[in-house]
């Protein structure tokens, strides 16, 4: 009898969570699976390392089409490593990270950073130091916390609509926003499946204008709500795909989801998304320079790969905290007190690795684009970030 990988594949990822909460990202497919795992004995991660090697070896007798055998090996070859970990096995950070997310990730140049640092220091005329006057314009372009809640909803409307015409979206598809507090992070998408999300936004972290449009293009269109949306449709209703229906933390979708999240206002408004910004937070009564936004955030562009090198640091090379809390200051500018908030998400065992699905997946997808590739294809196949790869290579060398 042919193993069900799909459905064994799901059951493997909700029994990760039972060890670790927080594995699944999101479930919306088949209730009696997750009733099924609630009522398990707590899991043995070398078990569940040794099921994921298991259903590796059965995929090639599985029948399944070749975009889904290698989009399911990616992912448990990602899983067998996880549960190793789990159960005490010494892997390398670098070594981890290249066995969830397929990239090797490497310390940056500095050069690169100083170089970065010379364009933002142009674009920011003033006294002071260039860290004073990037506090400084961080702090103005603060937006007031009363207008937060009209601001999200008209971004969210506005990129809707150009998602709805060029990407297409279902009919019923929702994001409920909320405004939440205590939270380490300034956004997340609750992927609820029948086309629903939640998007929490942190209202204790200050929002700037600069950010928000990102944000939502990131969060919800078209990027984490509008990939599940249409995977959901595409993949899970149309063609019984259930391995979609699960969403894994520290595997290979992590790093195509944010590289796309990321890419999101890109593809969604494109250069002169500034001036757009302008245009609607004019609507709402809020000032915002949108043509000096754009021109510091491709600006400060090539500094987000400072926080990789701060985990590849800590994790890699032993440095100390106050090392990693200088670097975060010498080059992203940080002030001392966030850097040191930040080190709690870089030391976490489970997000540690996480860091590189924002960095290199902006970079691999982002050259997959300049190269030709097509956004859509993004948000409907399951690719890897393998596949991305060879596909850059070959259009390189055409």
């Amino acid at each position: 009898m042919t193993l069900d990988i799909p459905r064994e594949y799901c059951l493997l990822g909700l029994r990760f969570d039972r060890l670790v909460e927080g594995f699944v990202d999101a479930y919306f497919g088949d209730p009696a699976l997750k009733q099924q795992v609630d009522r398990e004995e707590r899991p043995d991660p070398a078990e569940l390392a040794r099921g994921a090697t298991l259903l590796l070896a059965e995929l090639p007798s599985s029948g399944l089409d070749d975009a889904r055998t290698a989009y399911l090996e990616a992912q448990l070859a990602a899983l067998a490593v996880s549960g190793r970990k789990l159960a005490g096995e010494e892997i390398g950070f670098i070594d981890e990270v290249e066995a969830y997310f397929q990239v090797r990730p490497e310390l940056g140049d500095t050069s690169t950073y100083a170089d970065a640092h010379a364009v933002l220091d142009a674009a920011l005329p003033g006294d002071g130091g260039l860290a004073e006057r990037y506090r400084a314009y961080r702090t103005a372009d603060e937006l007031p916390a009363a207008r937060l809640t009209d601001a999200v909803e008209a971004f969210s409307s506005a990129l809707r609509d150009r998602v709805r015409v060029d990407f297409g979206l279902p009919e019923q598809e929702v994001v409920r926003y909320e405004i939440v507090g205590d939270k380490p992070w300034a956004g997340f998408n609750y992927y609820k499946g029948s086309f629903t999300s939640v998007v929490a936004i942190n209202s204790d972290l200050p929002m700037r204008c600069a950010d928000l449009p990102g944000l939502i293009a990131h969060e919800s269109y078209p990027g984490h709500h509008t990939e599940h949306c249409r995977k959901e449709q595409l993949l899970v209703d149309s063609a019984q795909h259930a391995e979609q229906t699960i969403f894994l933390v520290n595997t290979p979708e992590c790093l195509m989801a944010e590289g796309l999240a990321d890419l999101g206002l890109r593809a969604a408004i494109g250069p002169g998304w500034g001036p757009w910004a302008q245009e609607l937070y004019a609507d709402l009564g809020v000032r915002f320079d949108g043509e000096r936004s754009e021109a510091i955030g491709k600006a400060l562009a090539p500094l987000s790969g400072v926080r990789q090198d701060v985990v590849i640091m800590l994790h890699e090379h032993d440095a100390t905290e106050d090392e990693a809390v200088a670097y975060l200051q010498r080059w992203s500018l940080m002030p001392e007190d966030r850097a040191r908030k930040s080190l709690a998400f870089y030391r976490d065992p489970l997000w540690r690795a996480y860091t590189s699905t924002y960095v290199e997946g902006y970079r691999l997808l982002r050259a997959w684009l300049d190269a030709g590739g097509d956004f859509k294809r993004l948000l409907d196949e399951p690719l890897t970030p393998g596949r991305i790869a060879a596909e850059i290579a070959a259009a390189t060398a055409a």
